[in-house]
């Protein structure tokens, strides 16, 4: 069965290969789209006319996701599943509790990677829950496992994560009990761009994730429970 789809930070990266193969499946894909000027969405839109919509978002600005979430509510009724994917990497966020943080850095990167999920799945709750899936996909990070935490730097976006997996959390306790759920997924180190350019050291193609997350969410009625499923992209859970 098709679905409607909602993915953000769609421009590049993990995001992009979240679109492409969700397309790729008939699925209809509302793509939320940060540089207007990058070229691969646009491209990809010329080969799916009628099933990608690409949005124009910003999930750290609060009128940005108001204006994207009634862009989508004008072309449907309802949405299967959001996939929060956008975020922002540790650039300059390296420094030991031993020297003068950067306050403003890491409130950035809170911003965008806790509170701009946490936009986008209230401003689209409405139409979620028109849906018999009412799914939530979180893409977070090892880094934000406590019980996994070998770092002695990286507070904003090793906080940033954590908040994020307490935040999933939450809405899944709520939308468990209206028929939902939400999956929290750690993607592995990728050749994206979350430091800003494109990481070609990182062992991991952003296809393959991709590829193997919609396998996993593909089988999500199995982790439906009463907490949320935190997994890596080859199924392995991890701890909180």
């Amino acid at each position: 069965m098709t679905k409607k789809v909602l993915v953000t930070g769609a421009d590049r990266g993990l995001g992009f290969s979240f679109t492409k193969q969700l397309l790729e499946k008939g699925h209809t894909v509302f793509a939320g789209q940060f540089i207007e000027d990058w070229h691969f969405l646009s491209e990809l839109q010329e080969k799916y006319p009628e099933t990608l919509h690409i949005v124009p978002l910003d999930i750290g600005d609060d009128e940005s996701v108001k204006r994207a979430a009634r862009r989508v509510a004008s072309k449907t009724q309802s949405l299967d599943i959001i996939i929060n994917n956008a975020g922002i990497g540790t650039q300059g966020d390296n420094s030991t509790i031993l020297v003068e943080q950067d306050f403003n850095l890491m409130q950035s990167i809170y911003n965008i990677n806790t509170l701009g999920s946490l936009r986008v799945t209230n401003s689209l709750i409405g139409l979620l829950l028109q849906s018999e899936d009412k799914l939530v996909v979180n893409i977070s990070s090892e880094a934000g496992s406590v019980a996994r935490n070998h770092r002695i730097s990286g507070y904003g976006y090793c906080m940033s994560k954590s908040a994020l997996n307490m935040q999933s959390a939450i809405v899944h306790e709520h939308l468990r009990k209206l028929g939902g759920q939400v999956m929290v997924f750690y993607p592995g180190w990728l050749q994206s761009y979350m430091s800003g350019e494109l990481n070609e050291n990182a062992p991991t193609h952003p296809d393959e994730s991709a590829a193997k997350i919609i396998g996993l969410i593909e089988q999500r009625e199995q982790y439906a429970g009463e907490h949320p499923i935190f997994l890596d992209m080859d199924g392995n859970e991890w701890p909180w």
